[in-house]
Formats: structure tokens, C-alpha cells, sequence
């Protein structure tokens, strides 16, 4: 039986799939093989040398200490594009905000509300105030073309949209998903001069940040309206300031608020609610807890964020995980060990990512523990497993 702590509230679908597999689930549970978390901070968190993978309840990952997992053979997992229908809409609704004013034009309203019979006049001399145009018949730029951004690009195009899209790291999956209609772009600097609105789909990492600066704004068109699905530290605040005072950005809408934003002329800011919807955190704690339990039972590695995926159907009585850092000859001194007990074995699969790599042997019979510490002496194994 595994055990599996719970760090935040979790969707009762993703911890049913853990029990009806046997296994312990709950916030109590001590020394647990898996964390299933959402939003828990474990950036201080020492972990115990039981614990083998962490699953994210979600797509983004900065509240997990990614390279230091990886250096104790803990797998990370998220769930990309299970929030992808959620944020999609989200990010419509953000177009929509930053195109017509209706937060005011809805405030307005409510300031009316004790002028009686007066009402219905008054909204057609000031509904005026607070028109906008309309999303058909302009450019939308999207800025990374995963899971949310390909069903974004595509809706768009439904809208009556023209759609660029720029995305250097664009998966096959993607491509498949994504729309003819909608035009690729190689450069960011032509997605910026040609598009009325943008929409910020990428990670968070060091090629990220700040990835709409100063520079960025001065090269985009006079008023562009920006939505940020994103993250915050994508943008350059104090950047974006500037260009909306200026008017060289119509509208930011952005779902990460913070003090230097708030209140903001023409920046509408929003409490991270891309993906807070019931179906949302339904699909992603599934997923997740799906991946914890292959990870777990069989050492399929799916939808890693620090380590090689990996799956290989079962065979043989035993399988021999070992999860290692990627240098040569690792795989031939694993394959002696095995072969000096005379071993056969029945299928096997290595796959590299970065500086790791994983390997995964299915053997023809039962070993013990003696060659799981034998292949731990070497010191560029980070986790052996036998399942």
C-alpha cells in the first residue's frame, strides 16, 4: 500500500482513483512515497528519503523546487492542459474587458440604481461612456501555442479574428491541434507590430522573464490590449506602467495582482481565477493522481517537469527502475550487474532529458536488495526501485 499526503484541498475525484488503488490518502499521512499538492509552497520543505514523486494538481510548477528534486530522483508531475478549456474562456473574457468597459459601465449602472423611472433614460445618454470595439476584424497575437494557447488561437479565429501565433517550442501534439487559418510567426518583434491584442501563454522560466519589457512595448502598436494568463513575473511591471500612462497600451489585463497594479489607470487586474472552476480542479487533480499511481506502480513517467518521461508496457516478473544522471556508459554497467547473475532480460527502455536520464529494465525473475545498493555505489545514480 502507498501512501500519498495531501498538502492542499483536492478534488475528491483525483483521491478517489488513489484509494480504490489501495492506497493511504490524507493530510496525516507520515513518510509518504507522494505528495498530491496544488498551491503548497515546498520550496523549504526538507524531504524525506522515502517520498519518490510530487504530483501538481495544476500546470505551473514555481511552487515546487524542481532542480533540487531532481537531484534527490523525486519526480516531479503536473497537469498540462487539463485547466486548458478554464483558462481558455478565461482569457476571452479578459479580450472582452479590455476591448469594452464594462467593470465601469456595471459600476455606473449600480450608482443609478435610486433614480427610479429616470433609469431607462439615463442608460441611453451614458452607455456611450463606455463603448469599445469589437473583437471581429483585428489581429490577435498569441504568444505560446500549448494547450491553452492553440485553443485560444483557435477560438479566435471563430470570432472573426485574424490570429498570429509565435511559439519556437511548439510540441506535435499542438501543432496537430492547432488551426491552418492561423498564421505562424518566427520572430516576436513581427507578432508585436502587427497585433491589436496579445495573449501571454508561456511558462515561467529564465527565458521568460520579463519577456515583455521596455522594449517590447515601444515595439508594439499604439494601444494594444495585453491579457496575462501567464504569470506575473513574465512582465515587466514597472514597464507596463509606463506604457499605459503613456497610452502606447490601451488596456493590461492581468489574473496576477500585486500592490505596484492595483488601481492602476486602464489595468484591470483579477484574483488568479484562470483556472478556479470546479471542472477544472476536477480534471487536474485526476490527472495528477493518475500519474502518481502509474509513477508508483508501475514507474511510468508521464508529464514529468524535471525528469524523462517514460512508459513502457509490463513484461517480466520484476521491473528495475533507476533514475541516473545522464553521462556514458551508465546503461552497460546497470546491464553488467544484471548479467553477472545470469538475468535475462525481457524488455528494457532509457530515455534522456537534460543532464538525467531514466531506465527502466523488466527482468525474467525476482531480485533483491543486494543489486539495487550494488548500483547505488555509483555515484551518478540518484534512486533505484525494483517493482
Amino acid at each position: 500500500m502507498f501512501k500519498i499526503r495531501t498538502m492542499n484541498t483536492i478534488s475528491p475525484l483525483g483521491t478517489q482513483i488513489l484509494e480504490k488503488h489501495g492506497c493511504a490518502v490524507g493530510p496525516q499521512e507520515e513518510n509518504p512515497e507522494a505528495l498530491l499538492i496544488r498551491s503548497a509552497d515546498l520550496h523549504n520543505t526538507e524531504f524525506w528519503p522515502q517520498l519518490l514523486c510530487i504530483g501538481r494538481a495544476g500546470a505551473g510548477v514555481n511552487n515546487i523546487p524542481i532542480e533540487e528534486c531532481a537531484e534527490k530522483g523525486i519526480v516531479v508531475f503536473n497537469a498540462p492542459g487539463a485547466n486548458a478549456d478554464a483558462t481558455k474562456e478565461m482569457i476571452i473574457f479578459d479580450m472582452l474587458l479590455a476591448s469594452r468597459d464594462m467593470l465601469g459601465a456595471i459600476a455606473w449602472v449600480n450608482s443609478i440604481a435610486d433614480k427610479g423611472d429616470e433609469v431607462p433614460t439615463l442608460v441611453e445618454k451614458g452607455k456611450s461612456s463606455f463603448s469599445g470595439p469589437e473583437l471581429c476584424g483585428k489581429t490577435l497575437g498569441v504568444i505560446g501555442l500549448g494547450a491553452i494557447g492553440s485553443l485560444v488561437a483557435n477560438l479566435a479565429l471563430e470570432f472573426g479574428m485574424t490570429v498570429r501565433g509565435y511559439d519556437p517550442y511548439i510540441s506535435i501534439e499542438s501543432a496537430w491541434k492547432l488551426s491552418r487559418n492561423v498564421i505562424h510567426v518566427d520572430y516576436l518583434d513581427e507578432l508585436f507590430r502587427t497585433c491589436d491584442y496579445i495573449s501571454l501563454n508561456v511558462p515561467y522560466n529564465e527565458g521568460t522573464h520579463h519577456m515583455i519589457n521596455a522594449e517590447a512595448l515601444a515595439s508594439m502598436r499604439p494601444g494594444v490590449r495585453i491579457m496575462n494568463e501567464s504569470r506575473a513575473e513574465v512582465v515587466d511591471d514597472d514597464a507596463m506602467i509606463a506604457a499605459l500612462e503613456s497610452g502606447r497600451v490601451g488596456k493590461y489585463v492581468t489574473d496576477f495582482p500585486n500592490a505596484k497594479l492595483i488601481g492602476v489607470k486602464n489595468c484591470i487586474t483579477l484574483p488568479h481565477l484562470g483556472a478556479c472552476t470546479p471542472e477544472s480542479e476536477e480534471k487536474c487533480s485526476i490527472m495528477a493522481a493518475q500519474e502518481i499511481y502509474d509513477y508508483l506502480a508501475n514507474g511510468n513517467i508521464k508529464n514529468s517537469v524535471n525528469l524523462p518521461d517514460a512508459s513502457l508496457e509490463r513484461m517480466g516478473v520484476c521491473r528495475l527502475c533507476v533514475l541516473h544522471r545522464n553521462v556514458p556508459n551508465k546503461i552497460n554497467s546497470i546491464l553488467e550487474l544484471i548479467s553477472a547473475r545470469n538475468i535475462n532480460i525481457e524488455h528494457m527502455l532509457n530515455k534522456p532529458r537534460g543532464g538525467y536520464a531514466y531506465t527502466m529494465i523488466d527482468l525474467a525473475e525476482k531480485v533483491n536488495g543486494d543489486i539495487t545498493q550494488e548500483i547505488l555505489k555509483d555515484p551518478d545514480v540518484l534512486r533505484v526501485r525494483v517493482i
